[in-house]
């Protein structure tokens, strides 16, 4: 089993963090001399110990890559990390990627929680980036239907990334996992990221892409995905929307469709969230639309007597399926083929 200290060591002698440090652990690992690079010398000489103690008064620790609890299928990747920083418990059992625009429209941030919620309701847990847009909306859908989400950082276990978003990073601790492969110290540097990506595709099981444009970090996440045999789906969007050229690239390259989690479920091989019985309520809101007519969600809601979460729920599923449209002032019309 790989020394845990000595490849702490290697990654904490080089903040930057990166393609090199893996290298040069791994080196270690299989028998190389401490002695041949100064800096890892001196990180063994003490440093590893005040490092360790540092992450354990804030809730993390060191995980090396053939250690109990190192996450199964991250192991199995192409470009395994050496090891991961970790605070609180990776969840055991399924797991889906999502993934997206950090300038996310409100479409693309109200379809990532429905599917972050709706997923861990089903018993999946969520993978994603912690990032602004599609990631954070994911996160916090998977928090709000009660179940397990993963956020994998691009910075040291010491810095959250971005910054607005320490309390939903402490809720993710709370109830599922932050990871990270840098050191503390680590800055968000920008090449951090898609080397990061690889770990959100190894950890998942399939990859849904909500929102991207043309050269989206999203978009080399699911290359990786395609890269580890993960199954890659999309979620639809507008022709005249920039962030839909990614997930409608996607679809048109043979990507599964998104329209409802249930798509999801089923590349799983999961029973459906019972889609059939939420189809209950699709025509009752079809009526509450007038015809050539946009009317809000509070009026929809005030008219059917359902709660707010519930009539947008039914909305999200109805505009998924084609037949109503969302307005950019927020209300909804029914589309004429609808």
């Amino acid at each position: 089993m790989p020394d845990p200290r000595l490849a702490l060591a290697c990654v904490v002698a080089r903040p930057d963090g990166g393609r090199r440090a893996r290298e040069v652990a791994r080196a270690l690992l299989t028998g190389g001399d401490p002695e041949a690079d100064p800096e890892v010398a001196a990180a063994l000489d003490g440093r590893v110990a005040e490092v360790e103690a540092a992450l354990a008064r804030s809730g993390w620790r060191w995980l090396a890559a053939g250690e109990p609890g190192f996450p199964a299928r991250l192991a199995a990747v192409a470009d395994p990390p050496i090891g991961v920083f970790a605070r609180g418990e990776f969840p055991a059992g399924r797991a889906v990627a999502l993934v997206g625009a950090r300038r996310a429209t409100a479409y693309g941030r109200e379809v990532a929680e429905y599917l972050g919620r709706e997923l861990t309701e089903a018993g999946v847990s969520v993978v994603s980036g912690m990032a602004r847009g599609v990631d954070a909306a994911a996160h916090r859908g998977a928090l709000a239907g009660g179940g397990r989400t993963v956020a994998v950082w691009g910075a040291g276990p010491d810095r959250v990334y971005p910054p607005e978003h320490d309390r939903l990073a402490e809720e993710i601790a709370a109830s599922g996992c932050l990871l990270t492969e840098y050191p503390p110290g680590a800055p968000p540097l920008a090449h951090h990221f898609p080397e990061r990506n690889r770990i959100i595709a190894g950890l998942a099981e399939a990859l849904v892409v909500v929102e991207a444009d043309e050269r989206s970090g999203a978009l080399i996440t699911a290359r990786l995905a395609l890269d580890e045999g993960r199954e890659v789906l999309a979620v639809p969007g507008s022709v005249f929307s920039r962030l839909s050229a990614g997930p409608n690239g996607l679809l048109r390259a043979g990507a599964a469709p998104v329209l409802s989690a249930d798509d999801v479920l089923a590349v799983l091989g999961l029973p459906p969230r019972g889609a059939a019985a939420r189809g209950e309520d699709e025509p009752a809101l079809l009526a509450l639309l007038p015809a050539g007519e946009a009317v809000t969600v509070d009026h929809i809601a005030a008219a059917s007597g359902q709660p707010v979460a519930r009539v947008l729920e039914g909305l999200l599923v109805l505009e998924l399926a084609g037949r109503v449209a969302r307005e950019p002032d927020g209300r909804y019309r029914r589309r004429v083929s609808g």
